[in-house]
């Protein structure tokens, strides 16, 4: 599998499961760390500590109106990097005010940090194309989710120049999961106006965001992060669906008076 995993490679028929019954969100987790525990990617640990990073951080995993993407940091419980993809067969409450209740819940499990953000990047595009997500919710088999999944290879765009004037931080708990569907989304505005070149976007944890605050122009996040950033010198703005091109725009517009 070369660097840049695309999202078919990460997942595979065996690590869907449609129309599972969980009554918790705890249950949900555990749904898709069983998956990857039984696929050899990742051990029960893993599974404890996406459910721990819930706890610590709270429910900023729900990225977008129906989905929750379980992550936690890389450590010896991951073997290697893959995912898996659970449809509740009823919702379930991880108690977001804006994205509640969770119909999907995709497990990641990833050795480092680099080798899955093209997969994350088409998985944002995925989810926040309505048709597509609709799709999703009513496909009948894994291997009908795998080839709705697989779709049009999106076409990567050419990186902002190392000396870029801006620097815009998206931040999550641990700098690996949500932070990069954000940084995806905002790299879309910053495409459709142009502005791609000019701006580096950079996904990191809560902890060096407070380190590089002082150098960006803004910090795009989750409400509950936001709180545990507190001031950190510029602009933080509170994303609810981390996949709405919409939203990111009103929030660029409103920073930069576009």
């Amino acid at each position: 599998m070369g660097f840049m995993a695309e999202l078919v490679d990460l997942l595979s028929e065996e690590r869907i499961a449609l129309d599972v019954h969980a009554d918790t969100w705890q249950a949900a987790i555990k749904a898709a760390g069983r998956l990857l525990d039984q696929a050899g990617i990742a051990d029960a640990a893993y599974t404890d500590s996406m459910i721990a990073n819930v706890e610590a951080n709270g429910p900023y995993i729900v990225v977008a109106p129906g989905f929750a993407f379980a992550h936690a940091r890389s450590s010896p419980a991951v073997h290697r990097t893959g995912m898996s993809w659970v449809r509740l067969a009823e919702p379930v409450e991880f108690g977001h005010k804006t994205n509640d209740p969770v119909t999907l819940v995709v497990a990641l499990a990833a050795v480092d940090a680099g080798a899955h953000t093209a997969a994350m990047a088409q998985l944002a595009k995925v989810l926040g194309d309505p048709a597509r997500r609709a799709a999703l919710d009513s496909a009948k088999t894994p291997a009908e989710v795998m080839e709705l999944l697989g779709g049009p290879r999106p076409t990567t765009s050419a990186a902002a120049p190392a000396k870029a004037n801006n620097l815009i931080l998206t931040v999550c708990g641990n700098g690996l999961g949500t932070s990069l569907f954000l940084k995806n989304t905002l790299e879309q505005v910053l495409q459709t106006w142009g502005w791609a070149p000019f701006i580096t976007v950079e996904a990191t944890d809560t902890i060096s965001a407070k380190g590089k605050a002082k150098s960006a122009d803004l910090i795009l996040t989750s409400g509950e992060i936001a709180r545990t950033l507190g001031d950190v010198g510029v602009p933080v703005k509170v994303i609810d669906n981390f996949t709405s091109t919409a939203e990111v725009d009103s929030a660029l517009r409103d920073s930069y008076d576009v």
